[in-house]
């Protein structure tokens, strides 16, 4: 949008754009309160580095949530990933869907597939057990179709911005070989007389 030699362009589609978002956001409730005599909905998706769901009904949010994941869960496949969101939202909203029919939707094919798996991993196998106690369908949603919880997706830039970025313990070991307070609690520690 700023690049050398540009300028600013906010042409009539931006105009449009922002008109249609600021009667969004300040005519309709953003979230809607939960009703739970009508199903829900709740649609997933799992990025490389953090997770995402959106529980809905009839097509209105109820509740956004996303986390990003750990240097663990990051080495898993696709279809864990995708798991791992299915039972972070679960949990997380286990106190509307407990008892009520709801449907779960993916963008991933395989994972749809998850109830029907014969052969299970350990971690599968608990995922199933801790899913027993739901009363739900799984659909696969074309990623096109998942808007709302893309909308979550965390950008690559903006996963560095979260990080620290600091180099102050390497700064500290260099420093401590030079530091004569340092190095005689050391001594002490060493000798047990702390």
């Amino acid at each position: 949008m700023l690049k050398k030699g540009r300028g600013w362009v906010w042409g009539q589609e931006c105009q449009h754009a922002f008109e249609a978002l600021k009667k969004a956001i300040t005519r309709e409730p953003v979230l809607a309160l939960p009703n739970l005599n009508k199903p829900f909905e709740l649609h997933t998706d799992a990025f490389d580095f953090a997770i995402g769901g959106v529980l809905m009904q009839e097509d209105h949010p109820i509740a956004f949530e996303s986390r990003k994941l750990n240097d663990t869960e990051r080495r898993y496949t696709v279809q864990e990933k995708e798991m791992t969101v299915v039972i972070h939202c679960l949990r997380t909203w286990r106190h509307y869907l407990l008892g009520s029919e709801f449907v779960i939707k993916t963008d991933n094919v395989a994972t749809s597939y998850f109830q029907t798996q014969k052969k299970l991993t350990p971690k599968q196998a608990r995922w199933q057990d801790f899913l027993a106690a739901f009363d739900y369908n799984m659909e696969y949603k074309p990623g096109r179709a998942s808007l709302v919880v893309d909308a979550l997706s965390p950008k690559g830039e903006l996963a560095d911005i979260s990080r620290p970025q600091s180099n102050l313990k390497d700064r500290i070991k260099e420093g401590l070989p030079h530091d004569s307070l340092a190095q005689t609690i050391l001594h002490l520690i060493k000798k047990g007389k702390t």
